[in-house]
């Protein structure tokens, strides 16, 4: 018997009704204001001129009534003007790019396990799994004190790749915005597990003679998500200092925090963590509207640590041996959904258009009033960005986040292909994937991009930028020499 196919007129009908009532939904305003401003000019040919200019006669104002009237005016002018929040433009960034030096190809970085852990097989059977399974490619970087049969992870080594990182990426930013130190106000510098005395912020302080009133901070311990905590920082402080620059930096030191155990949970990060960093140059001042590249519209940080499970599940601590390391639980992946579903609650009224908030409503009081068992509605987020900046945390973080937003392939194409070109490097990874988009010259004038970041405490912190113009594809910048090449395809397994 021949195979039936399935009616596909059903399917492209409602294609097209869904379309209808997000366009009725969403311009309803406009809709509704047409006939009334039609039956008004329809009624004012019908009374003609002469009408027109007895009735204005008719009305009668004394100067009492203007001068109140321009006051009123004036006045609520004034205050709208004065309480509106000042714009805060992204003006440019840079990704650091490690030396061909760097590189950690898989036979290396198993060869160096082999010789670590050769009191431990099943240590380094385990870590060739996740590194089969990670979504990493060959071109992934760990900093010099790694590539030592043992590391060597001294306070000198730490030093050394915060100084290379981080001066590598603040210069790339003066070069290409002819930003001058004396004109930084504001630094930021987060950097989770890696915070010296004198602090991160004061090394770039020192390094580039910054001023003596410069407002500086250096924020750890906050994990992969301290990026948009930075930014929220920084747009903050910027709302109450007037015609200021900010640099922001986002970094993770690898050298003193690579685990040489044998626990499982701990060996995890040593796969997936690897080197990089960015800088990037917000301002308000006005004079920077013309050439700044974004935006920014919203930023939502949301926090669960006052929830045991997701205060633990990224922890520092010492294994039975006394070797310090970052356990990961096994609940990450599940604390993570609880975390997204709290921060798209706050940011999906801010962004959604008014037809995905009608029918999320009208989900949510079916629930709560006549079934409990009805399948909760999922807004489609596509209405509200052009382009995702997933946090490159691994593998199971993106998949998790495309399954649970309905994305497709080239929504998340930025996040898998940082990933593999540049392993999990933390707080920074966002920038690099922002940068991949731009290389692809997708980023056109009016875009909305939503960032997403993941870190330890638990917290879930998103970021909405809207771009000033339509971005030319780079000539420089960390995927110059391999965007030619991407995407590629990434198998579910790569056996070694």
């Amino acid at each position: 018997m021949p195979q039936v196919l399935p009616d596909f007129s059903e399917s492209v009908k409602l294609k097209y009704v869904k379309l209808g009532y997000q366009y009725l939904v969403n311009h309803i305003l406009y809709l509704l204001l047409i006939p009334i401003m039609v039956a008004i000019l329809i009624e004012l040919l019908r009374l003609g001129p002469d009408e027109i200019l007895s009735l204005w006669n008719s009305l009668h104002f004394d100067l009492v009534q203007i001068l109140c009237s321009s006051f009123l005016i004036i006045f609520v002018s004034t205050v709208y003007f004065m309480s509106k929040p000042r714009t805060i433009y992204l003006v440019d960034y840079t990704c650091y790019k490690p030396p061909v030096t760097c590189r950690v190809p898989f036979s290396t970085f198993m060869e160096h396990s082999r010789l670590n852990l050769k009191n431990n097989p099943k240590s380094v059977e385990f870590q060739m799994r996740i590194l089969e399974r990670s979504g990493l490619g060959e071109e992934t970087y760990l900093p010099p004190a790694c590539h030592y049969i043992p590391p060597t992870p001294t306070m000198e080594a730490s030093r050394g790749e915060a100084e290379l990182v981080i001066f590598s990426a603040m210069d790339s930013l003066f070069n290409k915005t002819g930003l001058k130190p004396k004109d930084i106000d504001i630094l930021i510098v987060n950097c989770s597990l890696f915070s010296p005395t004198p602090s991160l912020s004061a090394m770039v302080i020192n390094k580039y003679k910054l001023r003596s009133n410069i407002k500086s901070f250096n924020l750890s311990g906050m994990g992969c998500s301290a990026g948009l905590i930075s930014i929220d920082l920084a747009r903050d402080i910027l709302q109450v200092h007037p015609n200021s620059n900010a640099v922001v930096v986002s970094t993770e030191i690898i050298t003193p925090n690579y685990y040489q155990g044998n626990e499982r949970a701990m060996l995890l990060p040593n796969c997936l963590f690897r080197m990089g960093g960015a800088a990037i140059l917000l301002s308000n001042r006005r004079s920077e509207s013309w050439r700044a590249k974004y935006r920014l519209v919203h930023v939502v940080r949301t926090h669960k640590g006052a929830d045991d499970k997701a205060y633990r599940c990224v922890f520092e601590e010492e294994d039975r041996q006394g070797k310090v390391g970052i356990s990961l639980s096994k609940d990450l992946m599940s604390i993570a959904g609880e975390a997204l579903k709290s921060n798209i609650t706050t940011i999906g009224p801010l962004v959604l258009p008014a037809s995905e908030q009608l029918l999320f409503l009208v989900t949510l009081i079916g629930r709560k009033i006549f079934n409990p068992k009805w399948k909760p509605y999922i807004p489609d987020f596509k209405q509200a960005f052009e382009h995702f900046c997933i946090h490159a945390g691994g593998r199971a973080v993106i998949d998790e986040l495309q399954k649970n937003l309905q994305l497709s392939a080239e929504h998340v194409e930025a996040s898998r292909m940082t990933l593999h070109r540049y392993g999990n490097t933390s707080s920074s990874s966002l920038w690099y994937e922002l940068s991949y988009i731009e290389a692809k010259g997708r980023m056109k004038k009016g875009d909305r991009v939503w960032q997403i970041a993941f870190g330890s405490g638990f917290k879930c912190n998103s970021a909405v930028w809207k771009c000033n113009k339509s971005i030319k594809t780079p000539t420089d910048g960390p995927w110059i020499d391999c965007i030619d090449r991407y995407p590629v395809h990434i198998p579910e397994i790569v056996k070694l």
